[in-house]
């Protein structure tokens, strides 16, 4: 993990300039964009093009290095602009090739992003907000607590900054090729932001991806579902994890309110907005006597098959298996080799995709289920976990 309240990290950000609030073209999509240019500095939209392509392609932020503006815009963006991505306060490879970035939001919070690169792909998994106020009680950021939502330049920020690091060429050298709404948050709990830094990932004049290589992950939210498959096109993921209202309200909390009948029915509607073929990833996350025993799998492969005879195609679920990863102080276990294996084949078996997941970036507390940024809290729910802590004799290390 990186420790965001070590000593040798201070947690300090940047303050923004003083004088008259300027705003961040970071929290602009294209519409967005054209409009400040239009209203604000009364330009052409074509100016609002040449400058997204500055900042997103070349990764520039200082107006006066943008060549083909002229003068008088330059000054006018200088007066009425500013392009702040996020404050790096650490930034740490893992072994495998992983990167994470600790980035200050404002005084005392900060979250993390994720870099992943794989065979001809290079995945982003991105933060929503700071903290998480579902309480999943499998996953690290749970036990953060929850302070706030993060503002459109705060996400697309996460992405501008790891294309920057990576020498990123949007429709050149392409080397982020996936973005993840899977960080810290619950991404549909901050739906207009989150859909905004998506229209960004997604535009020719940003970072040009296509629909299907930006998935948002959601632990459930029901009526957000629905709304997404109006407003955005992108990829679905649902963080599944039992196949049981019993277990998943255990598990996830917010189950509760919206439990698996009404959840499932929800990812019929969400494709049937999609183009036939596309599918739904569920995330299952493998506990060790928790949820891995194969009459687990079994209801398992009910709940997928039932899903795919509604949308009357094969495949139209995907099931990720995702080992448990451990962090200090969690009562989960991860599930053995030799159980996964036998969970997966029980799927397999039965016509239902699933695939095993590999940890990538644990050596630096980076992967799925890991990330915890630094958040000044405003549930009790980070004070009760190190008072757990403490009491077990275990250090919490952030």
């Amino acid at each position: 993990m990186i420790e965001a309240n070590d000593k040798s990290i201070p947690l300090q950000v940047e303050p923004a300039p003083a004088g008259p609030a300027r705003v961040n073209l970071l929290d602009l999509d294209r519409a967005g964009m054209e409009r400040f240019f239009d209203e604000v500095l009364g330009e052409k939209r074509f100016r609002a093009h040449q400058v997204m392509k500055w900042i997103y392609h070349q990764h520039v932020t200082d107006f006066s290095q943008m060549t083909d503006v002229g003068k008088a815009l330059r000054a006018k963006l200088e007066a009425h602009a500013e392009v702040r991505p996020p404050n790096v306060l650490f930034d740490k490879p893992s072994a495998d090739g992983t990167h994470k970035w600790l980035l200050g939001m404002d005084a005392g919070n900060a979250i993390e992003a994720v870099f992943i690169p794989d065979k001809g792909r290079g995945t982003l998994c991105v933060s929503s907000q700071v903290g998480c106020g579902l309480n999943c009680q499998f996953c690290s950021t749970a036990t953060q607590g929850f302070n706030r939502n993060l503002s459109t330049a705060e996400i697309i920020g996460q992405v501008w900054t790891a294309s920057k690091h990576l020498g990123n060429k949007t429709h050149h050298q392409r080397k982020l090729t996936n973005v993840v709404m899977m960080g810290m948050g619950e991404p549909l709990l901050n739906f207009d932001n989150v859909v905004r830094a998506m229209s960004l990932m997604r535009d020719d004049l940003g970072f040009g991806l296509a629909n299907k290589r930006v998935t948002l992950s959601t632990s459930g939210l029901v009526p957000m579902i629905d709304r997404l498959a109006v407003e955005s096109d992108v990829a679905l993921a649902v963080s599944l994890h039992a196949p049981n209202d019993a277990l998943r309200t255990e598990l996830i909390p917010l189950n509760k309110k919206y439990p698996l009948a009404e959840l499932m029915e929800a990812c019929v509607r969400y494709l049937r907005h999609k183009k036939k073929g596309d599918s739904v990833t569920f995330e299952y996350t493998l506990m060790k006597g928790v949820n891995d025993s194969p009459e687990t799998a079994r209801e398992l492969v009910k709940l997928m098959k039932s899903f795919c005879n509604k949308m009357q195609y094969a495949d139209a679920a995907k099931v990720n298996l995702i080992p448990f990863n451990p962090f200090p102080g969690t009562r989960f276990e991860r599930s053995g080799e030799t159980e996964i294996r036998a969970f997966q084949k029980i799927l397999l078996d039965n016509g239902v995709l699933a695939m095993v997941r590999r940890t990538r970036g644990d050596d630096i507390d980076a992967a799925c289920g890991q990330l915890k940024g630094q958040v000044m809290d405003r549930t009790r729910r980070q004070s009760e976990f190190k008072r757990k802590l403490e009491k077990q004799g275990v250090s919490d290390a952030a």
